[in-house]
């Protein structure tokens, strides 16, 4: 039977061999706003769940041709996710608490409480809603990681996003090397979510950031009283990344011992928490990333030779920002546009001589340091265009010829009339054009001349006009 209020309310099933339990519930639950169906058996509710694919199910276990755990079951092969909350007589609780174990959202004992049974269905709708919320932030950030959304012009990129689709595909471990700044988690995330597991969880460990003791039970978990202050069990990031991608950076800092517990995860695909003496079965893809040469750290002997070649069944190198001059244009006009939004700050673009410094600059940090410049120069900025001053100062270009057009300016005619402010102000253009004629049209040195910062004499050939 079917009870509606309204098309766009969530739809509960409710499941019991006892026609005035279902007409009372019905009636709590419509007055919430919800619509409901009804249903007298286990097998009644798995027809109707099939059909109509309701939001929550609230069924009694007792009931004659299916019962309810029966049921539970058939329903969680149509519907993992779906909530289910059981209805059970006080002497059946221990069964109900091995159903939750199976997988019931959670259960109610008879006589039940009306408000109770109205926060349960509450408490599971509100889990529905985040479960959806969730699946549509994951369609959103796996579409952000397509490879064909990642921003270049450089042929060397275009390279690497074409053997990141192509690895994507598989299960194969990967190692990702390049310089700090590069973008080697950019590249772990794509291929995560460009994978056949991008359904699953992409899990990130900074190997670098996480103390040497405690990098164990990172990995694997720990038993409660595994060691001093371990109070309760802990799902180690192996166990959390289930069915997804283990992402392992600055994989060369891990310590001799870790490494041969990561080689037996890697070969065995099991692991044991700390504490613990259970194999616990793994189904993980690892990407592993560093900034140095492990092969010169097998030869120096810190590292495993034979965790370095499991590790190094795919190898994946990215890209100095330096050995890809074209990109830098690109990022720096998508960073101004990102940062200008986020700040609410209205610039519009890059001075020609602070855009030429940024692309003769050598970039160290790589990307990284190329947004943290602009993202400074947005903030700092008074106008609407980002100019030298405005760049950090290693970022300077001491040895730039300041104009390219180096023709001397005319300047303004004096009228010779109108209000002492616009005599001033005609005065003072003037100047401004006979200083910048006679240091030969280069700006630095007339705002040097004139005793100004290079920012007000730019100011100043704005409010004139000259050019």
């Amino acid at each position: 039977m079917l009870t509606a209020l309204s098309a766009l309310a969530s739809t509960v099933l409710v499941v019991d061999d006892d026609d005035a339990i279902c007409q009372m519930l019905a009636a709590v639950l419509m007055r919430e706003g919800h619509i409901v169906i009804t249903a007298a058996d286990g097998r009644e509710a798995v027809a109707v769940f099939t059909a109509q694919r309701p939001t929550v199910v609230l069924m009694d276990i007792r009931m004659p041709n299916m019962g309810g755990l029966e049921a539970l079951a058939e329903i969680r092969k149509i519907d993992r996710a779906a909530p289910v909350i059981l209805m059970t007589a006080f002497a059946e609780v221990e069964t109900a608490v091995q159903a939750i174990k199976d997988g019931a959202f959670d259960y109610i004992i008879k006589p039940f409480d009306i408000a109770e049974i109205q926060l349960l269905v509450g408490r599971a709708l509100q889990m529905c809603r985040l479960q959806r919320d969730i699946a549509v932030l994951h369609r959103e950030l796996s579409a952000s990681y397509r490879t064909d959304r990642i921003l270049t012009n450089s042929p060397q990129m275009t390279d690497l996003l074409q053997a990141i689709a192509k690895v994507a595909k598989s299960n194969a471990t990967v190692l990702v090397s390049g310089e700090s700044g590069t973008g080697k988690e950019l590249v772990a995330a794509a291929i995560h979510y460009n994978s056949p597991r991008s359904a699953g969880p992409f899990v990130k460990v900074n190997c670098a950031a996480v103390p040497e003791g405690l990098l164990e039970s990172e990995f694997f978990g720990h038993e409660k009283g595994a060691f001093t202050g371990a109070v309760s069990r802990h799902r180690g990031r192996f166990e959390q990344a289930e069915h997804g991608t283990l992402f392992l950076d600055e994989i060369g800092d891990i310590s001799p011992s870790l490494q041969v517990k990561l080689l037996r995860v890697l070969q065995e695909r099991e692991f044991e928490r700390v504490g613990g003496s259970d194999p616990i079965r793994t189904d993980v893809r690892v990407v592993v990333a560093t900034n140095k040469n492990l092969l010169d750290l097998v030869r120096q002997g810190s590292f495993r030779e034979d965790l370095y070649f499991r590790l190094n069944v795919v190898a994946l190198r990215t890209v100095p920002l330096r050995d890809r001059p074209e990109d830098i244009r690109l990022l720096a006009s998508h960073f101004l546009q990102r940062f200008a939004e986020e700040n609410r700050i209205d610039v519009t673009g890059f001075d020609d001589q602070a855009m030429t410094c940024l692309m003769r600059y050598s970039w160290p940090g790589n990307v990284r340091e190329l947004s943290n410049a602009v993202e400074r120069a947005v903030v700092m900025s008074t106008g609407r265009l980002i100019f030298l001053e405005d760049l950090p100062e290693q970022i300077g270009c001491p040895d730039i010829d300041d104009d390219a057009d180096t023709a001397v300016p005319e300047a303004p005619a004096e009228t010779g009339s109108g209000s002492l402010r616009e005599r001033v102000s005609q005065f003072e253009a003037r100047v401004v054009a006979e200083a910048l004629a006679r240091n030969g049209g280069n700006r630095m040195k007339t705002a040097l001349d004139l005793g100004i910062s290079r920012r007000t004499l730019l100011y100043k050939l704005q409010e004139y006009g000259i050019s």
